[in-house]
């Protein structure tokens, strides 16, 4: 890849806050567009989720916010509302904003609104239902998303309360959608010289990593249930407490299911006519998981990786984050990205260009430090009054 980096060139104006248009933001900016981060007097809220802090600033707010600018706008105010439309107008190619359902159209930051005033504006609602239907209006956060949409119906082990994927999974792929239409925007553009309006929202991408589920309710009319490590629909496939941890076997198919009987030393079981084949092993799953579970407590971790490695059976402890981030395979990926100040170290994009990764470039910035190079005339006129 060239020093010039895919998005050089292009400005996202970011009214966001939380997570989703922060992370889609984010990715944005690691990819080289230049990222202004419109934050309200008080800072974006996760600037306050915390501890842990590190240097003064929340480490998850730090996490999805490098290579940004910061600059602070009352929207309340009808000066420093205008001062943002004309910075949009003059200025952007992309808006993406998460604000509270009805905000964007109550202070004229709508797409109506700015892509009448910029016809080749690219604007990215991140909503939380979505645009349409009786619940259009309602706000939304993650472990909601998560509830809603089912799937904390199929997270957890069978026998316990559901629980929520241990990460910001629905904000976060939301982000990455918003992405996904802002870059096709991008490239109609280059060829119809038109803007676009992209939506997206947590529910929708709730609902689209249940497709699988979706499909096999339909299909069979029962209701899926909760395979704690494992999946309905493939067998075995799932984790084992181990004599000092516990590990992940994935035996995808006939031939890896062959290899894992070997190893465990009953090489009969694919002859047995409860294991032949995968619709087969799922329908007989308790017996065989109770055996497999029965054998994997017999090692530790690390003996089972050596034989599962060298029968060629894909298989992985559980790691915790220290693990994973002192892990040799993490470091060779290049993953963690020291800031330009050196203070910090956060994980860089899961996307390399012809082998680089886009780097990390500026410190995700501090409330409002970059108002005045923003809105430089706003700024005089503040001083002079």
């Amino acid at each position: 890849m060239s020093n010039r980096l895919p998005l050089d060139g292009i400005t996202v104006i970011e009214l966001g806050h939380s997570v989703a248009a922060p992370y889609a933001a984010e990715i944005l900016g690691d990819l080289g567009a230049e990222v202004i981060k419109i934050e309200k007097t008080g800072g974006d809220d996760a600037r306050k989720w915390a501890p842990p802090y590190w240097h003064d600033m929340s480490s998850t707010f730090q996490s999805l916010n490098r290579n940004k600018r910061s600059a602070v706008v009352n929207l309340r105010d009808a000066n420093e509302r205008d001062a943002l439309r004309r910075l949009i107008v003059e200025q952007g190619d992309v808006v993406v904003q998460n604000l509270r359902p009805g905000s964007a159209e109550e202070f004229g930051l709508d797409a109506g609104t700015l892509r009448g005033l910029k016809p080749d504006l690219i604007y990215c609602n991140i909503g939380a239902f979505g645009a349409q239907g009786p619940m259009k209006d309602r706000p939304g956060y993650d472990p909601l998303m998560q509830a809603f949409a089912g799937l904390m119906s199929v997270t957890g082990e069978p026998d316990q309360r559901p629980v929520r994927v241990g990460t910001s999974i629905i904000d976060m792929a939301t982000g990455m959608w918003a992405v996904i239409g802002v870059l096709t925007a991008l490239l109609q553009r280059k060829g119809s010289g038109g803007g676009t309006t992209v939506d997206t929202s947590l529910y929708e991408t709730a609902l689209g990593w249940m497709c699988y589920h979706a499909a096999n309710f339909q299909a069979s009319g029962e209701l899926p249930v909760r395979q704690g490590s494992g999946a309905a629909m493939i067998v075995p496939y799932r984790g084992y407490a181990t004599k000092n941890g516990f590990i992940v076997i994935a035996a995808g198919n006939d031939k890896l299911f062959a290899s894992l009987s070997k190893v465990l030393k009953h090489p009969e079981w694919p002859q047995d006519p409860r294991f032949k084949t995968n619709p087969d092993r799922v329908k007989h799953q308790g017996v065989l998981y109770a055996s497999i579970e029965e054998l994997i407590r017999e090692k530790t971790s690390e003996e089972w990786q050596v034989l599962l490695d060298e029968a060629d059976v894909p298989n992985a402890p559980m790691q915790t984050i220290e693990q994973v981030l002192a892990h040799p395979q993490t470091k060779a990926l290049g993953m963690m990205q020291d800031s330009p100040d050196g203070r910090i170290s956060l994980l860089g994009l899961p996307l390399s260009f012809d082998g680089v990764r886009p780097a990390f470039r500026k410190d995700p910035p501090a409330l409002g430090a970059h108002t005045s190079e923003v809105f430089p005339a706003s700024s005089a006129a503040s001083k002079r009054a």
